[in-house]
């Protein structure tokens, strides 16, 4: 298959008429599936009501079939035709966070969306991206656009099209450049078909920040306890991961450079993955810095790019600094940790 690929302005206006969102948006509404820019990362859509468009999106990932995907609209009126209703915190959310970082989860009506988009769930998970190149994109298309993160299953998510090029060209039928994107990490994922909403995967809008709109929220066991099903698109499986082995280390910086120096005495290319303030610290083979530990988005945007250095070089191990988990800083480790297979040296 050959991969199009169009750049976009990311000041484009909804209304503005761009060929290149025109020639995109006609193949996904002929079922192709095409990559675009969010707030958070590249995302990989397809028409969400036919079964093809998202078998196609699975194909392209090689993502297990049981993975349900997040439905992207340009439109709150969109979710009348699949949602059964929307709950009253679910709208204060909406009104708040919309468009945004933020995924809510609704129960479903039957025999709109394709099963295999939400991999025969009775619920959906929806949300409306912050980006003008995909709210275009959507508005074009005028469909609910599954679209999981635009890179093969496993790998660091992709925060720019050459991300996207590295793991899919010739899988996909296109790739909308939009520029880099800003959040870096994916939504945060709340179930609001409860009384009290649950974070199932945290991301770009905090526990603190979604607490100060409806008051308390509740967070899915399974994000602490790896023992635990996880209820998010995205989150049953190892993810996010370079090719060499990820450590996390639980110690000081002093504690990561003997484990590099015991590693390279035993004739092995070791990484470390850092932030700007310990960059000129390390004496390792690969270091790589991810933002400012002072300033945690900072880091937050920059994680998956980082991660994919590494798959650039011999590295034949990784150790990684720990973050405070708080904040945008829960998400940054829930990320970490998915990367690492939960492997963490104390």
């Amino acid at each position: 298959m050959i991969t199009k690929r169009w750049s976009v302005d990311n000041n484009v206006d909804k209304g503005e008429s761009y060929p290149q969102l025109s020639q995109a948006a006609d193949l996904l509404k002929n079922n192709e599936v095409v990559a675009f820019p969010t707030e958070t990362v590249y995302g990989l859509g397809g028409n969400a009501e036919n079964d093809d468009a998202v078998r196609k999106i699975f194909g392209a990932k090689g993502r297990p079939s049981d993975n349900p995907l997040i439905i992207h609209i340009a439109q709150q009126r969109q979710l009348n035709a699949f949602v059964e209703e929307i709950p009253e915190k679910a709208q204060a959310l909406m009104e708040s966070f919309w468009p945004g970082p933020l995924t809510l989860i609704f129960n479903m009506k039957k025999g709109v969306l394709s099963d295999f988009a939400t991999a025969g769930l009775s619920t959906v998970a929806v949300r409306m991206p912050d980006h003008p190149v995909a709210l275009a994109l959507l508005e074009k298309t005028r469909l609910p656009i599954a679209a999981p993160s635009a890179n093969r299953s496993g790998r660091p998510s992709p925060t720019t099209a050459d991300h996207v090029w590295e793991d899919l060209n010739g899988r996909i039928a296109g790739i909308v450049n939009g520029g880099p994107t800003g959040v870096g990490v994916e939504s945060t994922v709340l179930d609001c078909t409860g009384e009290v909403p649950v974070i199932l995967r945290p991301g770009g809008i905090t526990k603190e920040q979604l607490e100060a709109v409806v008051g308390e929220i509740s967070v899915d066991p399974a994000l602490t306890d790896e023992e635990q099903a996880p209820k998010s698109p995205g989150m049953k499986y190892r993810h996010y991961a370079p090719d060499a082995p990820l450590y996390l280390v639980e110690g000081t910086r002093e504690d990561i450079q003997r484990l590099v120096d015991e590693k390279k005495q035993e004739g092995l290319s070791v990484g470390v993955l850092t932030t700007a303030e310990n960059e000129g610290f390390y004496q390792a083979n690969y270091v790589f810095a991810c933002g400012q530990r002072e300033f945690l988005e900072t880091v937050a945007s920059s994680l998956y790019k980082a991660l994919r250095h590494f798959n650039n070089t011999d590295a034949d191990i990784i150790f990684s600094e720990m973050f405070p988990n708080e904040g945008v800083g829960h998400a940054i480790m829930n990320r970490l940790m998915k990367a690492a297979g939960h492997r963490v040296i104390s």
